[in-house]
């Protein structure tokens, strides 16, 4: 298993030994690498700023090259750089020079792909910071991390035939609206980035495993989803949400007793989940 160290890299990249799945595991969001001078400059103590993490969804994806998958995984914290937005998703009320008006809805709530706030909606400043530092966040991070997920997803198309990428996050127990939430949220964008049968057969897996499965609601899948999700096309992503309070502490940000357990569960879902696409690699480039 390959890895690529944080101060090089912004992300890990894990290979199997023998690559037989055409399935890419990703988890871009559970980067616990904070620079020095960010944390200095935050009016929030490390704990907040750790709110917006998926914290340990890296942890949970360990078995994943074991099985001859594929897994990359954030260094660098969602409060620093968010991989599920769009390069251009840029805060007019953070950033310097941008103009007012640019973005979307995530934008205005502060949640661009450099973020203007964390979980709770505290604000991670006092005031902006200069253009100049944004565009250095987007050069040494989130171009790299999208030009090496896009490299793996076109070599397994062109290996298998077809690509499958699960974007994993974790959703926080307040995203349950009334009564107990699903322990699982799968996003398609309602078809539009995977196939019904694609989508049919994950939730499938999950309930085999005994937990509660929901689609698109509350989460459809964001950036990741919709750029790279080509069902037409041989290339299909399905957002997975797993909430938190099924393996850790959400005020501590701290694994529960019982987390090598759900670990070991969940990653047998994962095993199970790049069976979905399966081969011979270099037969199938053939």
């Amino acid at each position: 298993m390959a890895e690529v160290s944080a101060s090089i890299q912004p992300y890990r990249l894990h290979l199997p030994e023998t690559l037989s799945s055409g399935v890419v595991f990703a988890s871009p969001h559970s980067g616990r690498f904070y620079p020095a001078d960010f944390t200095r400059r935050a009016q929030l103590d490390l704990l907040r700023l750790r709110s917006s993490e998926d914290a340990f969804v890296d942890r949970l994806l360990t078995r994943v090259p074991k099985a001859g998958a594929t897994l990359i995984e954030a260094v660098y914290p969602r409060a620093f750089v968010d991989l599920n937005r769009a390069e251009d998703e840029l805060d007019p009320a953070l950033i310097e020079g941008v103009t007012r008006g640019s973005g979307g809805a995530r934008v205005l709530t502060g949640l661009g792909v450099i973020p203007r706030v964390v979980a709770g909606g505290r604000e991670i400043f006092r005031g902006k910071i200069p253009r100049a530092e944004a565009e250095d966040r987007l050069a040494r991070i989130w171009r790299p991390y999208h030009g090496q997920l896009s490299g793996l997803l076109c070599d397994r198309h062109a290996r298998f035939g077809r690509a499958l990428l699960f974007d994993v996050h974790s959703m926080p127990s307040e995203a349950a609206s009334g009564g107990p939430g699903p322990d699982i949220v799968l996003g398609d964008r309602f078809g539009a980035s995977a196939r019904a049968e694609t989508s049919l057969a994950v939730e499938q897996v999950f309930r085999r495993a005994g937990l509660r499965v929901a689609r698109n609601s509350p989460f459809a899948g964001a950036y990741v989803a919709q750029r790279y999700g080509r069902p037409a096309e041989g290339v299909e992503v399905v957002q997975i949400e797993i909430a938190r309070a099924l393996y850790m502490d959400e005020e501590r940000i701290e694994p529960l007793p019982g987390f090598d357990r759900f670990a070991q569960a969940i990653g047998a879902v994962f095993v199970e989940l790049a069976d979905l696409i399966r081969g011979d690699a270099r037969m199938a480039a053939e």
